[in-house]
C-alpha cells in the first residue's frame, strides 16, 4: 500500500511539474510572438529624456552639466528621416579621380597642348594655373587631411611668391551627419625637381590663401572651374568633370533673414500657434524639448508652425549672467536650414501677414480656435478646419510647459523631428575654424569645473584631480605631447591651464581662438545683421556649443569622470 501510495504522489508531482514547465513554455512563447523592442520615441516621456540627454549624448558630462543638447547634425539619421530630404549632393573627391587627372595632364603635355604651360627650367616661377598645379594640391590635402571630404576647388592663383598659390574649395569633416559644407583657402608653396614634377613643400594655416578668397560660380567635380586640356579619349576620366554646371552661392552669406510673403500665399497654409508658456527664461535642453514638441506636433497636423525668434537664455546656460531675454533664435540655431527642410513661418511675419488679410475685406477672414493647456490632444485636433489653431499657455508651472501637449497618448503619435534643428552657422564656422587651426588632427580633453569643484561634498576630489599638475601627469601616457590638444572646459580663470600648456606646447583652449568672434571678426559681423548693428556677446551657450562640437570632432577624446578624477559625475556614491 505505501509503495502504490509513494507512486502515486511521485506521478502526481511529475505531472504538476510537467504542467508548470508547458505554462511556461506557453507563457514564453505568447511574449516572444508579441514582444517589440521598444521605440524609444514611444516611451514615457520620463525615458525618452534620459534617452535622449544621456544615449543620444554618450559623453554623458555634457548633459550633466546643462552645457549643450545634441542637435540633429550630431548623430545619424534614420532612412525615414532622410526620405523627408530631396538632395542632389556632388561627389567627394577620391584618390582614383586624382590618379585620372594627372593621367589626363600628362597625356596632355604629350600632345603638345596650348593649354598646359611645359616646364623647361626649375628656376622658372610656377604657372598656377597649369592643372598640374590643381592635381598636385589636391593630392596633397587628400594625404593630408583624411578626416575630410572636399569637394569644388577653385582654379589656383597666384599667392605672394614666384611659387606660392593660392587655392580655395569646399569641404565637410567626414563625421559630420549633416549635408552643410565650410570653405577653406590657403597658400601653397610649390617646387619644381628636375623632372618637372610638381610637390607641395609647404601648406599654409587655415584661410592663408587671401588672394582665393572670393568663391564664384564653379563646377562640379575635382577640377571645378575650368576644363581639362585637350588629351587622348578616357571617357570615365572625362566623366569626372564634364558634369552638370551648378551655381555655388558664396559660402559666407547666410540667408536666415525674415522673408515678407504675399497675402495670397500666406492664406494657402493652415496654421499651428504656440503662445509663451512656462519654458521661456528655462534652461536650453528645456526649450528645446518643448520648440521639438511644437514642431513635431505641426507636422502631424500638416500645419505651418509659428516661430517666435525671441529667445531667452537662462543663467543656468550663461553662468554670472542673470536670464537674459531678447535673444535671437538664429544666433545659436540654424534658421535657413528649418526653412528649407520645414514649414515654418516667423511669428512678426505671420501676425503682419494674418492682420492684413483681416483688413482685405474681400476676402473671408482667418478662422481660428484657441486651445488652452494640453487637455486637447493633436488627434483631437487633426480633423480641425480653422485656418490657424492658437494654442495657449495661461496655466500655473508645470502645466504651461509646451512639452506636456507631447505627454500622455500622444507620445505614441507625435515624434519630435530632431533632425531638422542644426546649430547655427555662425556657431559651425567658428568650429570648423578651430578644427582647421589645429590641423583636423587633434585630441580632446573635457575639464569639468566650475561649482562641481567648489563643492567638495558631493565631488570631493574633482578640484584637486582636475589641476594644471594633475592633468599633466594624468594626461602624459594618453596623450603625446607634440599632438594638438584642445581643452573643453568651464574653467574662466585666466591662465589656469597655463601649466598644461607648457608640457603640451600645442594644447589650446577656446580662449586661445577669441580674435574669431572679436570685433571685426566674421562672426561679429554676421551677428549685427540680426540685432540691427547692436553687438552681441559670446555668450555660455555659444562657448559651449563650440567646445561640445570641437570635442566631437577629436581624434581621441578624454574625459573627466572615469578618466581624469575619482569621484562620481553626479556626486558622491552614485558612480
Amino acid at each position: 500500500m505505501k509503495s502504490g501510495l509513494v507512486q502515486q504522489i511521485i506521478k502526481a508531482l511529475t505531472n504538476a511539474l510537467f504542467g508548470l514547465f508547458m505554462l511556461g513554455v506557453l507563457i514564453f512563447t505568447i511574449v516572444s510572438v508579441r514582444y517589440q523592442p521598444p521605440d524609444p520615441w514611444l516611451e514615457p516621456g520620463q525615458a525618452v529624456t534620459q534617452l535622449v540627454l544621456n544615449s543620444v549624448l554618450p559623453n554623458a558630462t555634457f548633459q550633466t552639466d546643462d552645457s549643450v543638447l545634441r542637435t540633429g547634425e550630431d548623430f545619424s539619421l534614420s532612412a525615414t528621416d532622410n526620405a523627408t530630404f530631396i538632395l542632389v549632393e556632388e561627389p567627394a573627391i577620391t584618390e582614383e579621380q586624382i590618379k585620372e587627372q594627372q593621367i589626363a595632364v600628362s597625356d596632355a603635355a604629350e600632345d603638345g597642348s596650348p593649354d598646359v604651360v611645359a616646364c623647361s627650367s626649375q628656376d622658372k616661377p610656377v604657372n598656377c594655373s597649369d592643372p598640374a598645379v590643381l592635381t598636385t594640391i589636391v593630392a596633397y590635402n587628400l594625404q593630408q587631411y583624411p578626416d575630410l571630404n572636399f569637394f569644388s576647388y577653385q582654379v589656383p592663383v597666384k599667392g605672394l611668391g614666384e611659387d606660392e598659390c593660392d587655392v580655395a574649395w569646399k569641404f565637410r569633416a567626414k563625421k559630420e551627419k549633416s549635408w552643410r559644407m565650410y570653405r577653406d583657402f590657403r597658400r601653397f608653396t610649390l617646387v619644381i625637381n628636375a623632372a618637372c614634377n610638381l610637390s607641395v613643400l609647404d601648406a599654409g594655416p587655415w584661410h592663408s590663401g587671401k588672394n582665393a578668397k572670393h568663391f564664384v560660380a564653379r563646377r562640379n567635380g575635382p577640377f571645378a572651374g575650368r576644363s581639362l586640356p585637350k588629351r587622348k579619349p578616357r571617357p570615365a576620366a572625362e566623366a569626372i568633370v564634364e558634369k552638370n554646371v551648378t551655381v555655388m552661392e558664396e559660402i559666407e552669406v547666410i540667408d536666415d533673414s525674415v522673408a515678407k510673403a504675399d497675402v495670397d500665399t500666406f492664406r494657402q497654409h493652415r496654421y499651428l500657434f504656440y503662445g509663451r508658456g512656462g519654458d521661456h527664461c528655462k534652461k536650453m535642453s528645456h526649450y528645446l524639448w518643448s520648440f521639438l514638441c511644437a514642431l513635431g506636433e505641426a507636422r502631424y497636423l500638416n500645419r505651418t508652425l509659428v516661430v517666435d525668434l525671441n529667445l531667452c537664455l537662462s543663467s543656468t546656460n550663461n553662468p554670472g549672467h542673470d536670464d537674459e531675454d531678447g535673444k535671437d533664435f538664429r544666433l545659436y540655431f540654424d534658421f535657413a536650414h528649418l526653412k528649407d527642410a520645414a514649414s515654418v513661418i516667423e511669428q512678426k511675419q505671420f501676425l503682419g501677414e494674418w492682420g492684413s488679410w483681416n483688413q482685405d475685406h474681400s476676402h473671408n477672414q482667418a478662422t481660428y480656435r484657441e486651445v488652452v493647456g494640453n487637455t486637447v490632444t493633436p488627434m483631437d485636433l487633426q480633423q480641425e478646419k480653422s485656418t490657424i489653431i492658437m494654442r495657449k499657455f495661461d496655466l500655473p508651472e508645470p502645466d504651461n510647459y509646451w512639452y506636456r501637449v507631447c505627454e500622455g497618448e500622444t507620445e505614441n503619435v507625435v515624434q519630435r523631428p530632431w533632425h531638422l534643428l542644426w546649430k547655427s552657422k555662425r556657431i559651425m564656422d567658428i568650429v570648423n575654424a578651430i578644427c582647421g587651426l589645429m590641423e583636423w588632427d587633434f585630441d580632446a580633453v573635457h575639464v569639468v569645473r566650475g561649482e562641481k569643484a567648489s563643492n567638495k561634498e558631493l565631488w570631493p576630489n574633482l578640484d584637486a584631480d582636475t589641476s594644471p599638475e594633475s592633468l599633466i601627469s594624468r594626461l602624459r601616457d594618453t596623450i603625446d605631447t607634440s599632438r594638438y590638444m584642445y581643452i573643453a572646459t568651464n574653467e574662466r580663470e585666466p591662465g589656469y591651464f597655463d601649466a598644461v600648456k607648457e608640457v603640451y606646447r600645442h594644447a589650446s583652449t577656446l580662449d586661445d581662438f577669441s580674435a574669431l568672434w572679436a570685433k571685426d571678426s566674421l562672426w561679429y559681423n554676421q551677428t549685427l545683421e540680426l540685432t540691427n548693428g547692436n553687438p552681441v556677446e559670446f555668450d555660455g551657450y555659444m562657448r559651449a556649443e563650440v567646445d561640445t562640437e570641437v570635442t566631437l570632432r577629436a581624434k581621441q577624446k578624454i574625459e573627466t569622470f572615469g578618466f581624469l578624477t575619482r569621484d562620481c559625475k553626479d556626486g558622491v556614491n552614485t558612480c
